[in-house]
């Protein structure tokens, strides 16, 4: 295809890349002599209809935009000469190289320079879903990304380029969807074709953690979904967390906007000066305590205590209490009406107490505990005999704020005498408290409490605040 002419105006110089039905050419403008970049998409035994409607978006698209860091739209035309059928897309040609050429030519990227491609990239993204609609690039990885020489202390200009696999907000909700996107630097919800503005940061996200880590996100090791990335780096806490923040697999924990992403990233500690790390976050030999989770949802379930010798005082004394409101109860119904019903009712207060006398013994030694969280509410379920209450009612996920966790310690009454107050997780769901502790339910040991905590913080994204 070299010397050919294209559209009666661009001379091919050289073919910069190809695939199946695509190739991709440099050429030169012969009206203005300048270089431009001719995007081919081709006919053949491989085409698909769903390629050219992909090719025609992407035009549309590029004729819709301006900006310094986006390649300029300047034609588009139909290919009919005896080699190539097919259509093409002729755009401004940027003399720079990719991220991915630079990583295979062994530059490396300090923290600082990966913070400037962060931000170049995060202003690109707030022109781009600030439209209407918000234009959703789908595809960012490090070879759709070009960056110019240094320059002094500058990493060098940034460019987002390849707008092959864009789609609006408009275009997602109103028509069919395709899958589209690179393995590894896709998220989870792309895989289902659906795509959101904050798809786009976990696409970065995972373009960053290459250039810190010279590997490719797909060739890391993952845990639930997580790409495993902080072993292989030497990132400052700060910086670590927001990678951690822009992969998040589930899109409700990521930052809403390229925005909050970018305040966060300039912010010049990116963590909470009130955190804590507890020391054990692996279950605990001989728990009895299970968990269950995905993406979707966490399930705790946390088993009876079983039979202890301090219930049986606790339940004779029920009885005996119990008893002696019920002789007391009788006695006042047997009394001339109405004058029984004044000393009726003085008798509910102590049922209501000894009927919870009752009820914690036998949740005790038959209840469980179920702590269920999910992308729509956290539900703290008791569950005793087949019976289950609900205690506080169910919150809202979004409304979960923090996890905070108070260790074992000592409190003097008036006289001077100390009490022991257990070690306490409480999850705070807006104005409700949702408490686990420990000689609460099933829960046996301050280590097992230290693991759930770790579990619910890496589950929720929330850290443990004292």
């Amino acid at each position: 295809m070299v010397s050919e002419i294209l559209g009666d105006r661009y001379a091919v110089q050289q073919l910069l890349g190809k695939k199946s039905g695509r190739r991709t050419l440099l050429a030169q403008d012969q009206t203005t002599g300048e270089l431009v970049v001719i995007k081919l998409l081709t006919f053949g035994s491989d085409f698909e209809w769903d390629d050219l409607k992909l090719f025609e978006r992407e035009a549309e698209t590029l004729k819709s935009l301006s900006h310094p860091a986006i390649p300029r739209y300047l034609d588009y035309f139909e290919v009919n000469s005896p080699t190539i059928k097919g259509f093409a897309l002729v755009q401004s040609y940027i003399p720079a190289q990719t991220l991915e050429q630079y990583l295979q030519t062994g530059r490396s990227f300090t923290e600082a320079e990966v913070k400037q491609v962060a931000t170049a990239l995060l202003e690109i993204l707030i022109y781009l879903h600030g439209l209407y609609p918000p234009v959703i690039h789908r595809d960012i990885k490090p070879s759709n990304i070009l960056l110019g020489e240094r320059s002094g202390n500058s990493v060098g200009q940034v460019y987002l380029v390849d707008f092959g696999s864009v789609q609006t907000v408009l275009a997602a909700e109103g028509g069919t969807r395709t899958v589209v996107g690179t393995y590894g630097y896709m998220p989870p919800e792309q895989f289902g074709a659906r795509t959101v503005p904050s798809s786009d940061l976990y696409s970065l996200g995972a373009t960053l953690i290459y250039l810190v880590t010279g590997t490719h996100p797909a060739d890391l090791p993952q845990k639930d979904f997580r790409i495993q990335f902080e072993q292989v780096t030497h990132l400052s806490p700060g910086l670590t967390r927001w990678l951690q923040w822009m992969t998040e697999p589930m899109v409700e924990r990521r930052p809403s906007s390229a925005v909050e992403a970018l305040k966060a990233l300039d912010q010049p500690q990116l963590t909470r000066t009130n955190t804590v790390t507890l020391g054990n976050t692996v279950k605990p030999a001989g728990s009895k305590i299970q968990i269950t989770k995905n993406r979707e949802f966490l399930d705790i379930f946390i088993p009876p205590v079983g039979f202890q010798p301090s219930m049986l005082f606790t339940g004779l004394f029920a009885i005996a209490w119990n008893s002696f409101i019920l002789f007391w109860t009788i006695g006042a119904l047997s009394a001339p009406f109405p004058v029984n019903v004044p000393f009726a009712l003085f008798s509910l207060p102590f049922w209501g107490v000894g009927l919870f006398m009752i009820w914690n013994v036998l949740l005790g030694i038959f209840g469980r505990i179920r702590l269920h969280l999910d992308d729509q509410q956290i539900a703290f379920t008791y569950e005793l005999l087949g019976l289950k209450f609900n205690r506080p009612r169910p919150s809202p996920r979004e409304s979960i704020t923090k996890l905070v966790y108070v260790p074992k310690h000592f409190t003097k009454d008036s006289d001077g005498d100390k009490t022991t107050v257990s070690a306490q997780l409480d999850i705070w769901a807006g104005v409700r408290k949702y408490p686990l502790s420990v000689n609460y339910g099933g829960i046996q040991s301050e280590a097992e409490l230290e693991w759930l905590a770790y579990e619910l913080s890496d589950w929720l994204g929330i850290e443990i605040t004292k």
